[in-house]
């Protein structure tokens, strides 16, 4: 899995059958049904534009997406959030992340070992109270984000709903892309030893990230910069960690 997760991180665009030849090329007999049941199990989803294979389920409220056109131009205008898997050196936990796209700040994250709701809700929750609600929420179709625990979260927030069709590719890029410097960055560099040391390792990136870390897309400046000129600013982040807090 930890190969399978290099691999999907750094060209992303590829599907199961790229994968498996990878593997394959690195010396590993796998076929293409046990690579399809790990890349399900880490929950990746690649990022290119796919035939409508599928349709939501019922019950799940359908909303567009509202960004085709529409970049952000200041802090608490546009929020996203995924979720990706993350490698220890013994097993692996689920990351999720609340990020602001126009200063690209990561505004609250939650560890879990399953891929339920309730750590998704509960980055939700983080976020809201660092921030103002902000005019659009954009996530994927993912079940996590579909419930309708999650739905009235945002809407009694009073927040737009906007999520990335199914068949085309993600609306949530910045996000994934900040997946892809976490990894790179850290993560592979050093393996945690456990959830806790996982847990510290990310508080500790992450203020790095926000704090020191320099972005050409915000002029060399860093995304705590950026945020702290909008008004809305608060100096009480939480970095709140529901399970071995």
């Amino acid at each position: 899995m930890r190969l399978l997760d290099e691999e999907f991180t750094q060209h992303n665009f590829k599907g199961v059958l790229g994968l498996r030849d990878h593997l394959r090329l690195a010396g590993h007999a796998v076929n293409e049904k046990r690579v399809r049941r790990l890349v399900r199990r880490m929950g990746h989803e690649p990022i290119y534009p796919k035939p409508r294979l599928s349709v939501p389920g019922q019950g799940i409220t359908s909303y567009p997406y509202l960004l085709r056109e529409r970049p952000a131009t200041a802090p608490n205008e546009v929020w996203s959030t995924n979720i990706t898997y993350v490698p220890m050196v013994k097993g692996f936990l689920y990351l999720a992340a609340v990020l602001d796209w126009y200063p690209r700040y990561v505004l609250s994250w939650q560890l879990s070992n399953t891929l339920d709701m309730g750590f998704c809700l509960q980055a939700l929750a983080d976020a809201l109270r660092v921030a103002p609600a902000p005019h659009i929420f954009n996530s994927d179709q993912g079940s996590q984000f579909t419930s309708p625990a999650y739905e009235q979260a945002l809407l009694q927030a009073g927040c737009r709903i906007s999520r990335d069709g199914r068949g085309r590719v993600t609306g949530n890029a910045f996000i994934e892309r900040r997946w892809r410097t976490v990894k790179w960055e850290h993560i592979y560099l050093n393996p945690a030893d456990d959830g806790r040391h996982l847990h510290q390792q990310l508080h500790a990136y992450f203020g790095y990230y926000n704090q020191r870390r320099p972005h050409q897309s915000l002029g060399g400046q860093t995304p705590a910069h950026v945020y702290r000129m909008s008004p809305t600013f608060k100096h009480n982040h939480i970095w709140r960690w529901s399970k071995w807090g």
